[in-house]
Protein backbone atom coordinates (compact mmCIF):
# COMPACT_ATOMS: atom_id res chain seq x y z
CA UNK A 1 0.00 0.00 0.00
CA UNK A 2 1.33 3.45 -0.89
CA UNK A 3 -0.03 6.24 0.99
CA UNK A 4 -0.55 9.45 -1.69
CA UNK A 5 -0.86 13.27 -0.99
CA UNK A 6 -2.81 15.35 -2.98
CA UNK A 7 -2.45 19.17 -2.86
CA UNK A 8 -4.03 20.27 0.30
CA UNK A 9 -5.60 24.06 0.27
CA UNK A 10 -4.86 24.89 3.58
CA UNK A 11 -4.93 28.44 4.59
CA UNK A 12 -20.63 5.94 30.52
CA UNK A 13 -20.12 2.76 28.73
CA UNK A 14 -19.27 2.20 25.78
CA UNK A 15 -21.78 0.95 24.10
CA UNK A 16 -21.50 -2.56 22.70
CA UNK A 17 -18.10 -2.50 24.97
CA UNK A 18 -15.09 -4.54 24.18
CA UNK A 19 -14.66 -6.43 27.20
CA UNK A 20 -10.97 -6.39 26.38
CA UNK A 21 -10.91 -2.06 26.11
CA UNK A 22 -12.26 -2.44 29.72
CA UNK A 23 -9.33 -4.42 31.03
CA UNK A 24 -7.17 -2.60 28.67
CA UNK A 25 -8.03 0.91 30.26
CA UNK A 26 -7.75 -0.49 33.42
CA UNK A 27 -4.01 -1.99 33.25
CA UNK A 28 -2.09 0.68 34.73
CA UNK A 29 1.16 -1.26 32.59
CA UNK A 30 -0.82 -0.87 29.17
CA UNK A 31 0.03 2.07 26.49
CA UNK A 32 -1.68 3.98 24.97
CA UNK A 33 -1.72 2.34 21.88
CA UNK A 34 -2.22 -1.36 22.59
CA UNK A 35 -5.98 -0.64 23.04
CA UNK A 36 -6.10 0.91 19.28
CA UNK A 37 -4.10 -2.64 17.78
CA UNK A 38 -6.37 -4.63 19.94
CA UNK A 39 -9.41 -3.08 17.84
CA UNK A 40 -7.30 -3.16 14.70
CA UNK A 41 -6.88 -6.79 15.17
CA UNK A 42 -10.55 -7.55 15.89
CA UNK A 43 -12.00 -6.09 12.81
CA UNK A 44 -9.12 -5.81 10.55
CA UNK A 45 -11.34 -4.63 7.05
CA UNK A 46 -13.71 -2.47 8.75
CA UNK A 47 -13.11 1.22 7.25
CA UNK A 48 -11.40 2.70 9.98
CA UNK A 49 -10.49 6.15 8.69
CA UNK A 50 -11.43 8.60 5.87
CA UNK A 51 -9.33 11.33 5.12
CA UNK A 52 -9.20 14.15 1.81
CA UNK A 53 -7.72 11.24 0.06
CA UNK A 54 -9.48 7.53 0.25
CA UNK A 55 -10.83 5.34 2.78
CA UNK A 56 -8.43 3.29 5.17
CA UNK A 57 -9.16 -0.39 6.39
CA UNK A 58 -8.03 -1.22 10.30
CA UNK A 59 -5.08 -3.41 8.30
CA UNK A 60 -4.07 -0.80 6.08
CA UNK A 61 -3.76 1.78 8.99
CA UNK A 62 -1.81 -1.08 10.75
CA UNK A 63 0.55 -2.40 8.61
CA UNK A 64 1.54 1.02 7.36
CA UNK A 65 2.35 1.80 10.55
CA UNK A 66 4.39 -0.79 11.00
CA UNK A 67 6.08 0.26 7.88
CA UNK A 68 6.76 4.03 9.52
CA UNK A 69 8.65 2.24 12.39
CA UNK A 70 11.37 0.71 10.52
CA UNK A 71 11.70 4.00 9.27
CA UNK A 72 11.94 5.11 12.92
CA UNK A 73 14.28 2.40 13.54
CA UNK A 74 16.18 3.33 10.76
CA UNK A 75 16.58 7.23 11.21
CA UNK A 76 16.08 8.36 14.53
CA UNK A 77 18.27 8.14 17.64
CA UNK A 78 16.09 10.51 19.89
CA UNK A 79 12.99 9.96 22.34
CA UNK A 80 10.79 12.08 20.19
CA UNK A 81 9.16 12.11 16.84
CA UNK A 82 7.63 15.05 14.71
CA UNK A 83 4.38 14.40 13.25
CA UNK A 84 3.56 17.65 10.30
CA UNK A 85 0.14 16.52 8.74
CA UNK A 86 -2.58 17.62 7.84
CA UNK A 87 -5.74 15.99 10.05
CA UNK A 88 -6.15 12.51 8.09
CA UNK A 89 -4.78 8.62 8.47
CA UNK A 90 -1.19 10.15 8.41
CA UNK A 91 -1.34 10.78 11.98
CA UNK A 92 -2.46 7.61 14.04
CA UNK A 93 -0.20 5.82 11.55
CA UNK A 94 3.49 7.52 12.52
CA UNK A 95 1.73 8.29 15.84
CA UNK A 96 1.03 4.41 16.76
CA UNK A 97 4.63 3.74 14.61
CA UNK A 98 6.31 5.93 17.58
CA UNK A 99 4.72 4.58 20.47
CA UNK A 100 5.40 0.98 19.22
CA UNK A 101 9.09 1.95 19.15
CA UNK A 102 8.77 3.51 22.17
CA UNK A 103 8.81 6.89 21.56
CA UNK A 104 7.30 10.18 22.20
CA UNK A 105 4.67 12.32 19.89
CA UNK A 106 4.97 15.40 18.98
CA UNK A 107 2.05 16.58 17.10
CA UNK A 108 3.70 19.85 14.88
CA UNK A 109 0.98 22.72 14.47
CA UNK A 110 1.46 23.29 10.60
CA UNK A 111 -0.48 27.06 11.20
CA UNK A 112 2.09 28.41 13.57
CA UNK A 113 4.55 31.20 12.18
CA UNK A 114 7.65 29.56 10.97
CA UNK A 115 10.12 31.25 14.15
CA UNK A 116 7.26 29.48 16.42
CA UNK A 117 7.37 25.68 14.53
CA UNK A 118 11.04 25.59 14.79
CA UNK A 119 11.15 26.83 18.61
CA UNK A 120 9.23 23.98 19.00
CA UNK A 121 10.88 21.44 16.59
CA UNK A 122 14.31 22.78 18.93
CA UNK A 123 13.26 22.37 22.00
CA UNK A 124 11.70 18.97 21.84
CA UNK A 125 15.34 18.11 20.51
CA UNK A 126 13.28 15.41 18.08
CA UNK A 127 15.95 14.75 14.76
CA UNK A 128 13.05 13.10 12.65
CA UNK A 129 10.00 14.79 11.56
CA UNK A 130 7.50 13.28 9.33
CA UNK A 131 5.80 15.56 6.96
CA UNK A 132 4.10 15.94 3.35
CA UNK A 133 5.54 18.21 -0.01
CA UNK A 134 1.89 19.47 -0.65
CA UNK A 135 1.53 20.65 2.88
CA UNK A 136 4.93 22.10 3.22
CA UNK A 137 4.44 23.94 -0.28
CA UNK A 138 1.77 25.22 1.43
CA UNK A 139 3.16 26.76 4.23
CA UNK A 140 5.71 28.20 1.94
CA UNK A 141 9.19 26.89 3.85
CA UNK A 142 11.18 23.89 5.31
CA UNK A 143 11.30 23.26 8.86
CA UNK A 144 14.68 22.32 10.00
CA UNK A 145 15.50 19.07 11.30
CA UNK A 146 18.35 16.50 10.84
CA UNK A 147 15.61 14.05 8.95
CA UNK A 148 12.63 15.09 7.54
CA UNK A 149 10.79 11.98 6.30
CA UNK A 150 7.72 12.69 3.51
CA UNK A 151 5.15 10.17 3.61
CA UNK A 152 4.51 10.21 0.01
CA UNK A 153 8.30 8.71 -0.30
CA UNK A 154 7.88 6.01 1.76
CA UNK A 155 7.34 2.51 0.70
CA UNK A 156 4.47 0.63 1.74
CA UNK A 157 4.94 -2.37 -0.09
CA UNK A 158 6.02 -5.82 1.07
CA UNK A 159 5.82 -7.62 4.70
CA UNK A 160 7.22 -5.21 7.40
CA UNK A 161 9.73 -6.34 9.99
CA UNK A 162 7.51 -8.28 12.79
CA UNK A 163 7.97 -6.28 16.10
CA UNK A 164 5.97 -6.86 19.40
CA UNK A 165 4.91 -3.22 19.92
CA UNK A 166 6.64 -1.23 22.98
CA UNK A 167 4.68 -1.10 26.12
CA UNK A 168 5.08 1.50 28.72
CA UNK A 169 4.16 2.64 32.49
CA UNK A 170 1.54 5.17 32.89
CA UNK A 171 4.21 7.92 34.03
CA UNK A 172 5.95 7.33 30.43
CA UNK A 173 5.44 10.22 28.07
CA UNK A 174 2.84 9.25 25.04
CA UNK A 175 2.66 12.87 24.00
CA UNK A 176 4.67 16.29 24.12
CA UNK A 177 1.55 18.94 22.58
CA UNK A 178 2.91 22.21 22.69
CA UNK A 179 0.38 24.84 23.76
CA UNK A 180 0.00 27.80 21.29
CA UNK A 181 1.81 30.33 23.39
CA UNK A 182 -0.62 32.75 24.79
CA UNK A 183 2.28 34.16 26.44
CA UNK A 184 5.44 33.70 25.34
CA UNK A 185 6.80 30.58 23.14
CA UNK A 186 5.39 27.53 23.44
CA UNK A 187 5.15 24.90 26.22
CA UNK A 188 5.45 21.60 26.00
CA UNK A 189 2.79 19.73 27.75
CA UNK A 190 4.05 16.29 28.77
CA UNK A 191 1.26 13.65 28.58
CA UNK A 192 1.81 10.17 29.44
CA UNK A 193 0.33 6.75 28.63
CA UNK A 194 -1.85 7.02 32.21
CA UNK A 195 -3.19 10.26 31.56
CA UNK A 196 -4.46 9.86 27.95
CA UNK A 197 -5.97 6.33 28.69
CA UNK A 198 -7.21 8.10 31.94
CA UNK A 199 -9.47 10.50 29.42
CA UNK A 200 -10.31 7.99 26.98
CA UNK A 201 -11.67 5.92 30.40
CA UNK A 202 -13.10 9.03 32.01
CA UNK A 203 -15.13 10.25 28.64
CA UNK A 204 -16.69 6.64 28.29
CA UNK A 205 -17.48 6.45 31.84
CA UNK A 206 -19.68 9.61 31.29
CA UNK A 207 -20.89 9.40 27.78
CA UNK A 208 -22.35 6.49 25.68
CA UNK A 209 -20.12 6.02 22.87
CA UNK A 210 -19.07 2.85 21.08
CA UNK A 211 -18.45 1.17 17.75
CA UNK A 212 -21.59 2.21 15.64
CA UNK A 213 -20.56 5.64 16.11
CA UNK A 214 -19.45 7.96 12.96
CA UNK A 215 -17.28 10.66 14.23
CA UNK A 216 -16.44 13.50 12.02
CA UNK A 217 -13.07 15.41 12.19
CA UNK A 218 -12.04 18.71 11.13
CA UNK A 219 -10.11 20.02 14.28
CA UNK A 220 -6.10 20.05 13.74
CA UNK A 221 -5.30 16.76 15.35
CA UNK A 222 -2.19 18.83 17.14
CA UNK A 223 -4.76 20.21 18.71
CA UNK A 224 -5.30 18.56 22.33
CA UNK A 225 -9.30 18.23 21.08
CA UNK A 226 -8.31 16.72 17.89
CA UNK A 227 -5.83 14.26 19.08
CA UNK A 228 -7.91 12.82 21.99
CA UNK A 229 -11.57 13.47 21.03
CA UNK A 230 -11.37 13.16 17.61
CA UNK A 231 -8.31 10.40 16.94
CA UNK A 232 -7.78 8.70 19.90
CA UNK A 233 -10.88 8.33 21.42
CA UNK A 234 -12.92 6.83 18.09
CA UNK A 235 -9.84 4.50 17.46
CA UNK A 236 -10.07 2.87 20.98
CA UNK A 237 -13.83 2.26 21.06
CA UNK A 238 -13.76 1.15 16.82
CA UNK A 239 -15.87 4.12 15.38
CA UNK A 240 -15.25 5.39 11.81
CA UNK A 241 -13.84 8.74 11.96
CA UNK A 242 -14.03 11.10 8.87
CA UNK A 243 -11.45 13.74 8.60
CA UNK A 244 -10.92 16.46 6.02
CA UNK A 245 -7.93 18.64 6.50
CA UNK A 246 -9.68 22.39 5.96
CA UNK A 247 -12.47 23.73 7.49
CA UNK A 248 -14.90 24.44 4.61
CA UNK A 249 -18.28 24.87 5.19
CA UNK A 250 -19.75 23.78 2.11
CA UNK A 251 -17.62 20.34 1.91
CA UNK A 252 -18.26 19.66 5.53
CA UNK A 253 -21.87 19.80 4.77
CA UNK A 254 -21.38 16.98 1.77
CA UNK A 255 -19.12 15.07 4.50
CA UNK A 256 -22.30 15.25 6.47
CA UNK A 257 -24.89 14.14 3.71
CA UNK A 258 -22.38 11.01 2.65
CA UNK A 259 -21.49 9.49 5.99
CA UNK A 260 -24.21 10.56 8.19
CA UNK A 261 -21.80 10.97 11.47
CA UNK A 262 -22.94 10.91 14.86
CA UNK A 263 -20.67 12.87 16.33
CA UNK A 264 -19.04 15.68 16.16
CA UNK A 265 -16.74 18.81 18.38
CA UNK A 266 -15.83 21.84 16.87
CA UNK A 267 -15.16 26.00 18.40
CA UNK A 268 -18.06 27.91 17.70
CA UNK A 269 -17.05 30.65 15.05
CA UNK A 270 -17.15 26.64 13.24
CA UNK A 271 -20.84 26.31 14.01
CA UNK A 272 -21.91 29.75 12.77
CA UNK A 273 -19.86 29.34 9.53
CA UNK A 274 -22.23 26.30 8.92
CA UNK A 275 -25.74 28.34 9.04
CA UNK A 276 -23.90 30.02 6.16
CA UNK A 277 -24.61 26.84 3.38
CA UNK A 278 -27.68 27.60 2.09
CA UNK A 279 -28.94 24.14 1.21
CA UNK A 280 -28.16 22.41 4.52
CA UNK A 281 -31.25 21.93 6.19
CA UNK A 282 -32.02 19.89 9.43
CA UNK A 283 -32.82 16.60 7.96
CA UNK A 284 -28.78 16.84 7.47
CA UNK A 285 -27.98 16.66 10.83
CA UNK A 286 -30.61 13.93 12.47
CA UNK A 287 -27.73 11.40 12.23
CA UNK A 288 -25.73 13.39 15.36
CA UNK A 289 -26.33 11.95 18.61
CA UNK A 290 -23.31 14.76 20.46
CA UNK A 291 -23.08 18.06 18.75
CA UNK A 292 -20.31 19.72 21.34
CA UNK A 293 -18.61 22.79 20.87
CA UNK A 294 -15.10 23.80 22.75
CA UNK A 295 -12.40 26.02 22.78
CA UNK A 296 -13.99 28.98 23.45
CA UNK A 297 -17.22 30.61 24.90
CA UNK A 298 -20.06 29.43 23.03
CA UNK A 299 -22.83 32.55 22.45
CA UNK A 300 -26.59 32.33 23.13
CA UNK A 301 -26.75 33.53 19.90
CA UNK A 302 -25.06 30.85 17.73
CA UNK A 303 -26.61 28.14 20.48
CA UNK A 304 -30.42 29.56 19.11
CA UNK A 305 -29.59 29.86 15.80
CA UNK A 306 -28.79 26.72 15.25
CA UNK A 307 -31.00 24.98 16.74
CA UNK A 308 -33.86 26.96 14.68
CA UNK A 309 -32.31 26.01 11.78
CA UNK A 310 -30.89 22.20 12.47
CA UNK A 311 -32.87 20.92 15.65
CA UNK A 312 -30.03 20.09 17.35
CA UNK A 313 -28.29 22.05 20.86
CA UNK A 314 -25.01 23.02 21.20
CA UNK A 315 -23.60 20.96 24.34
CA UNK A 316 -20.25 22.59 25.65
CA UNK A 317 -17.72 20.74 26.55
CA UNK A 318 -14.05 22.13 28.71
CA UNK A 319 -10.89 21.06 29.48
CA UNK A 320 -7.18 21.95 28.75
CA UNK A 321 -4.08 21.01 26.82
CA UNK A 322 -2.67 19.81 30.54
CA UNK A 323 -5.68 17.95 31.34
CA UNK A 324 -5.75 15.74 28.48
CA UNK A 325 -7.89 17.79 27.58
CA UNK A 326 -11.48 16.62 28.54
CA UNK A 327 -12.63 17.37 32.04
CA UNK A 328 -16.54 18.59 32.20
CA UNK A 329 -18.96 17.58 29.04
CA UNK A 330 -22.69 19.04 29.04
CA UNK A 331 -24.33 15.65 28.13
CA UNK A 332 -27.20 16.20 25.28
CA UNK A 333 -29.83 15.30 28.31
CA UNK A 334 -28.87 17.71 30.67
CA UNK A 335 -27.76 20.87 28.76
CA UNK A 336 -28.16 24.11 30.14
CA UNK A 337 -27.23 27.93 28.66
CA UNK A 338 -23.29 28.95 29.39
CA UNK A 339 -22.88 25.45 31.52
CA UNK A 340 -19.82 23.09 30.24
CA UNK A 341 -21.25 20.60 32.33
CA UNK A 342 -20.37 18.09 35.32
CA UNK A 343 -16.86 17.00 35.96
CA UNK A 344 -15.98 13.69 34.10
CA UNK A 345 -15.53 10.66 36.23
CA UNK A 346 -12.64 10.64 38.65
CA UNK A 347 -12.05 14.52 38.23
CA UNK A 348 -12.07 16.45 41.13
CA UNK A 349 -12.57 20.65 40.95
CA UNK A 350 -13.14 23.26 43.18
CA UNK A 351 -13.32 27.01 43.24
CA UNK A 352 -11.15 29.48 45.33
CA UNK A 353 -10.93 33.11 45.51
CA UNK A 354 -8.43 34.54 43.53
CA UNK A 355 -6.91 36.18 46.59
CA UNK A 356 -6.75 33.93 49.14
CA UNK A 357 -6.94 30.38 47.48
CA UNK A 358 -9.71 29.25 49.77
CA UNK A 359 -12.59 27.54 48.26
CA UNK A 360 -15.54 29.47 47.90
CA UNK A 361 -18.99 28.99 48.65
CA UNK A 362 -21.27 27.46 45.88
CA UNK A 363 -22.19 29.69 43.48
CA UNK A 364 -19.71 32.31 43.71
CA UNK A 365 -16.86 32.74 41.22
CA UNK A 366 -13.48 31.72 41.68
CA UNK A 367 -10.57 30.08 39.83
CA UNK A 368 -11.25 26.67 38.51
CA UNK A 369 -8.79 24.17 40.28
CA UNK A 370 -9.15 20.64 39.49
CA UNK A 371 -7.08 17.00 39.93
CA UNK A 372 -7.32 13.84 38.46
CA UNK A 373 -5.30 10.85 36.57
CA UNK A 374 -5.68 12.75 33.29
CA UNK A 375 -3.34 15.98 34.51
CA UNK A 376 -0.26 16.44 33.01
CA UNK A 377 2.97 15.42 34.21
CA UNK A 378 4.32 18.95 33.78
CA UNK A 379 6.25 21.63 31.21
CA UNK A 380 9.04 20.02 29.17
CA UNK A 381 12.14 21.08 30.29
CA UNK A 382 10.14 24.01 32.52
CA UNK A 383 10.78 22.75 36.26
CA UNK A 384 9.86 26.34 37.84
CA UNK A 385 6.50 26.35 35.32
CA UNK A 386 5.33 23.18 36.49
CA UNK A 387 5.42 24.38 39.88
CA UNK A 388 3.53 27.39 39.77
CA UNK A 389 0.76 25.49 37.94
CA UNK A 390 0.12 23.22 40.71
CA UNK A 391 -1.02 23.67 44.38
CA UNK A 392 0.80 22.33 47.16
CA UNK A 393 -2.31 20.22 47.73
CA UNK A 394 -2.00 18.98 44.00
CA UNK A 395 -4.60 20.76 42.12
CA UNK A 396 -3.84 22.16 38.85
CA UNK A 397 -4.28 26.09 38.38
CA UNK A 398 -6.56 25.97 35.15
CA UNK A 399 -6.10 30.07 34.91
CA UNK A 400 -10.06 30.11 34.21
CA UNK A 401 -12.68 31.63 36.20
CA UNK A 402 -16.29 29.81 36.86
CA UNK A 403 -18.71 28.50 39.13
CA UNK A 404 -21.08 25.99 39.92
CA UNK A 405 -24.39 25.88 40.24
CA UNK A 406 -26.64 23.96 42.49
CA UNK A 407 -26.17 20.75 40.70
CA UNK A 408 -22.33 20.80 40.59
CA UNK A 409 -22.64 22.27 36.64
CA UNK A 410 -19.45 24.20 36.08
CA UNK A 411 -19.72 27.46 34.34
CA UNK A 412 -16.87 29.24 33.06
CA UNK A 413 -17.00 33.07 33.17
CA UNK A 414 -13.40 34.64 32.50
CA UNK A 415 -9.47 33.70 31.89
CA UNK A 416 -7.82 35.27 35.20
CA UNK A 417 -5.00 36.56 33.47
CA UNK A 418 -7.31 38.23 31.25
CA UNK A 419 -9.60 40.23 33.81
CA UNK A 420 -9.71 43.77 33.94
CA UNK A 421 -9.80 45.71 37.20
CA UNK A 422 -12.29 48.91 36.41
CA UNK A 423 -12.29 51.48 39.56
CA UNK A 424 -11.64 48.55 41.93
CA UNK A 425 -14.00 46.35 40.39
CA UNK A 426 -13.25 42.50 38.79
CA UNK A 427 -14.69 42.72 35.03
CA UNK A 428 -13.88 39.55 32.44
CA UNK A 429 -14.12 40.69 29.21
CA UNK A 430 -16.41 37.33 28.58
CA UNK A 431 -19.24 38.88 30.08
CA UNK A 432 -19.43 42.24 28.14
CA UNK A 433 -18.66 40.02 24.74
CA UNK A 434 -21.85 38.20 25.27
CA UNK A 435 -23.74 41.23 25.07
CA UNK A 436 -21.72 42.15 22.22
CA UNK A 437 -22.73 39.13 20.25
CA UNK A 438 -26.34 39.07 20.95
CA UNK A 439 -26.91 42.37 18.90
CA UNK A 440 -27.89 41.35 15.24
CA UNK A 441 -24.97 43.53 13.83
CA UNK A 442 -21.91 41.70 15.69
CA UNK A 443 -20.37 38.68 14.16
CA UNK A 444 -17.57 38.35 16.73
CA UNK A 445 -16.07 40.53 19.11
CA UNK A 446 -13.22 40.74 21.91
CA UNK A 447 -12.51 43.31 24.27
CA UNK A 448 -9.18 43.80 26.25
CA UNK A 449 -8.53 46.48 28.75
CA UNK A 450 -6.22 50.21 28.70
CA UNK A 451 -5.02 51.56 31.30
CA UNK A 452 -6.63 54.30 32.63
CA UNK A 453 -5.48 56.93 35.36
CA UNK A 454 -8.74 57.54 36.97
CA UNK A 455 -10.40 53.85 36.84
CA UNK A 456 -7.45 51.71 36.66
CA UNK A 457 -8.61 49.87 33.36
CA UNK A 458 -11.33 50.91 30.96
CA UNK A 459 -12.84 48.08 28.60
CA UNK A 460 -12.26 48.91 24.57
CA UNK A 461 -14.30 46.25 22.55
CA UNK A 462 -12.92 45.69 18.86
CA UNK A 463 -15.75 43.86 16.76
CA UNK A 464 -16.70 42.09 13.10
CA UNK A 465 -19.73 43.10 11.65
CA UNK A 466 -22.12 40.73 9.98
CA UNK A 467 -22.09 40.82 5.92
CA UNK A 468 -24.74 43.21 4.91
CA UNK A 469 -24.92 44.84 8.33
CA UNK A 470 -23.60 48.53 9.32
CA UNK A 471 -21.49 49.71 11.91
CA UNK A 472 -23.07 51.80 14.62
CA UNK A 473 -20.92 52.68 17.33
CA UNK A 474 -23.37 54.53 19.42
CA UNK A 475 -26.04 51.99 18.90
CA UNK A 476 -23.68 49.37 20.34
CA UNK A 477 -22.93 51.70 23.36
CA UNK A 478 -26.25 51.84 23.83
CA UNK A 479 -27.13 47.92 23.21
CA UNK A 480 -24.15 47.73 26.16
CA UNK A 481 -25.96 49.56 28.16
CA UNK A 482 -29.46 47.76 28.80
CA UNK A 483 -27.52 44.76 29.67
CA UNK A 484 -24.11 46.03 32.25
CA UNK A 485 -23.65 48.10 34.81
CA UNK A 486 -22.23 51.81 33.37
CA UNK A 487 -18.58 51.15 34.36
CA UNK A 488 -18.42 47.47 32.06
CA UNK A 489 -19.88 49.51 28.92
CA UNK A 490 -16.65 49.68 26.83
CA UNK A 491 -15.32 53.27 26.22
CA UNK A 492 -14.67 52.70 22.60
CA UNK A 493 -15.82 49.88 20.11
CA UNK A 494 -13.86 49.72 17.40
CA UNK A 495 -14.27 47.78 13.81
CA UNK A 496 -11.92 45.34 12.55
CA UNK A 497 -12.21 43.42 9.46
CA UNK A 498 -10.69 40.20 11.29
CA UNK A 499 -10.20 39.51 14.74
CA UNK A 500 -6.80 37.89 15.62
CA UNK A 501 -7.16 34.30 16.26
CA UNK A 502 -5.02 31.39 16.82
CA UNK A 503 -4.35 28.20 15.18
CA UNK A 504 -7.30 26.51 16.35
CA UNK A 505 -9.84 29.19 15.75
CA UNK A 506 -9.81 31.25 19.29
CA UNK A 507 -9.39 35.02 19.81
CA UNK A 508 -6.04 36.44 20.46
CA UNK A 509 -6.52 39.31 23.10
CA UNK A 510 -3.09 40.19 23.63
CA UNK A 511 -2.57 40.65 20.01
CA UNK A 512 -5.64 43.47 20.76
CA UNK A 513 -3.57 44.97 22.55
CA UNK A 514 -1.27 45.77 20.03
CA UNK A 515 -4.00 47.81 18.45
CA UNK A 516 -4.87 50.16 21.18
Amino acid sequence: MRLAYAALPLSGVCRHGDPLLYRTLGNHLVSIHWPIISQFVKNPFRIQVVDDRKAYTSLEILVAAFHIADVIDAKSSKSTIGILAPSGAAFPIVALAAWMCGKTVVPLNYLLKKEELQYVIDNCETDLVFSAQPLLDVMGYTPQVKKLVLLESCDFSGVPSPRLPARARDEDLAVLLYTSGTSGKPKGVMLSHGNLTSNIRQILKHIDFGPTDVVLGVLPQSHSFGMTVLTLLPLMCGSKVVYTARFMPPRLMKLIKQHRPTAFVAIPSMYNALMSVKDASAADFESFRFVVSGGEPLSAAIIDRFKERFGKTLNEGYGLTETGPVTNWCRPFEQRLHSVGPPLPEVQERIVDINTGQEVPQGEEGEVQMKGPNIMQGYYKLPEETAKAFTSDGYFRSGDIGRFDSDGHLYITGRLKEMLIIGGENVFPREIEEVLNKHPSIAASGVIGMTDPMRGELPIAFVEINEGKDFDERALMMHCRESLAGFKVPAKIVRVDQLPRNPTGKIMRRELKKLV
